[in-house]
């Protein structure tokens, strides 16, 4: 006899409900929405991605336009080359034709990035730095933590402590108005190594966490095959650690690409200042805000899925442990 399956379990019909209350939630802020004194600007996004600049060449004298050697000249009481002017242009006179001072001689469209395709650029380039540098000094502090020598260990638990007891905001005011000013270095460089040092001590516990947890019997077994401390490290138990903390780490990682946003306070031009830009500019903080949430959303969603599809092929190759 085929046993009921209960209707808790079912997944259909679990999907169905969630999208009946997702519509509910979404209906009720569509009605709020429209009772706000508010006007939408949506038709003004798009440019916020991509536009048309229009890019006019002047004369810069009076004269004649003459083409030589595939370049163009303006003939007057001096030979003047146009260097910005080919054959891309749309020419408003012909060659042989008087030109007087200040007139448009050629001009063409281009599309151009808009400042969120800009900032979302910069967004990404700081936050894979900043994860790279994370994983470098949480692994170094990971081994001084664990290492057999007092001092390493202590140095390495005085970095967690700080690190970890105060707010990422402050670190990086204090990061960039002192550090930075002392070895002069630029915005993106101080924002790149604020974040990696602040997400450095929670990947060191992290991974402090996850090496313990593999079987000392492993690294014993490593010795009496005359395998050193080092490749044992390498080859066998920082792989096992990475594999069992590798939710975990997809989660830092999630985490540092949100709180890169915090770096637009020393005037990184990142996703959340462009977004400020935009809405000082155009008075539409609600059309601009749900953009770039929507941007970070799309960032860690992609993130996320890499990180189940590496954490499924684990599994399939024997599991996490």
């Amino acid at each position: 006899m085929i046993k009921k399956q209960s209707w808790t379990k079912n997944k259909n019909l679990g999907h169905l409900i969630a999208l009946v209350f997702y519509v509910i939630v979404g209906y009720f802020f569509y009605v709020a929405a429209s009772n706000m004194n508010y006007v939408w600007k949506w038709n003004s996004v798009p440019k916020y991605f991509a536009y048309e600049e229009t890019i006019n060449i002047e004369a810069p004298t009076d004269g004649k336009l003459v083409l030589e050697n595939g370049k163009y000249f303006i003939d007057g009481d001096d030979k003047v080359e146009l260097t910005q002017l080919d054959s891309s242009f749309s020419f408003e006179y012909e060659v042989g034709d008087n030109i007087y001072q200040y007139d448009y001689i050629a001009s063409k469209t281009e599309t151009k990035a808009g400042p969120i395709l800009n900032g979302l650029w910069v967004t990404l380039k700081i936050s894979f730095f900043s994860a790279i540098l994370t994983f470098i000094i949480g692994i170094i502090v990971a081994l001084m933590k664990l290492s057999p020598l007092a001092f390493l260990r202590s140095i390495a638990t005085v970095y967690i402590t700080i690190v970890r007891g105060t707010p990422l905001l402050v670190q990086i005011f204090l990061f960039y108005f002192i550090v930075a000013n002392i070895f002069e270095l630029e915005r993106f460089v101080a924002g790149v190594l604020s974040l990696g040092i602040f997400f450095g001590a929670y990947m060191a516990e992290i991974l402090r966490g996850a090496i313990q947890s593999i079987d000392k019997g492993q690294l014993e077994a490593t010795k009496s095959l005359g395998i050193s401390n080092y490749q044992a490290m390498r080859h066998i138990i920082l792989p096992q650690a990475f594999k069992r903390a590798l939710p975990t780490l997809v989660g830092e990682m999630i985490a540092l690409v949100k709180d890169s946003s915090l770096v637009s306070v020393i005037s990184i031009t990142d996703l959340t200042k462009v977004g400020k830009e935009i809405v000082a500019n155009t008075f539409s903080p609600f059309e601009t805000w749900i953009v770039v949430a929507i941007l970070y959303l799309c960032i860690t969603s992609v993130m996320s899925f890499i990180g189940h599809r590496i954490e499924k092929r684990m599994h399939a190759k024997g599991g996490m442990s």
